[in-house]
């Protein structure tokens, strides 16, 4: 059964609710980092498909209701959209910071990645920046 808050969400963003679009949703509602494929179908109680699942997150990410976190594993990871972001705009100039101990990339909302200056005619579209260290958690 779908929370209250994924029931929201997909209203808010007019998606159907659907039972593998409500628990992936829930599973990002619970976690404060950002996950993988893989992540989320070791999560899910239900024997979704990979191809549901890819759809799904496919669909979130359109939608901007997630967005796309790379690490250095070389596989993408996705985290819940902080700020109202949409079809066409995506609002994630913060740094991502990878722990070396326990493995989770999570999104630091509060740090900005700097504005960089391109040589002439080139257009920036998307900024990514990875910090890998010991987050807070494990430097205890």
């Amino acid at each position: 059964m779908a929370s209250k808050n994924s029931l929201k969400i997909l209203q808010t963003y007019k998606l159907r609710n659907t039972d593998c679009r409500a628990e992936i949703l829930d599973i990002f509602l619970n976690k404060s980092f950002a996950l993988s494929n893989a992540d989320i179908e070791e999560k899910i109680s239900k024997a979704f498909d990979r191809v549901t699942v890819y759809r799904t997150l496919r669909t979130f990410l359109t939608k901007g209701i997630i967005h796309k976190v790379l690490d250095d594993s070389g596989n993408p990871k996705y985290a819940l959209c902080k700020d109202h972001c949409n079809q066409s705009e995506h609002h994630h100039q913060h740094v991502h910071f990878k722990c070396n101990q326990c493995g989770q990339t999570n999104c630091l909302e509060e740090v900005e990645i700097p504005a960089i200056q391109l040589p002439q005619g080139y257009l920036s579209l998307e900024s990514n920046l990875l910090i890998n260290g010991v987050c807070v958690n494990c430097n205890h």
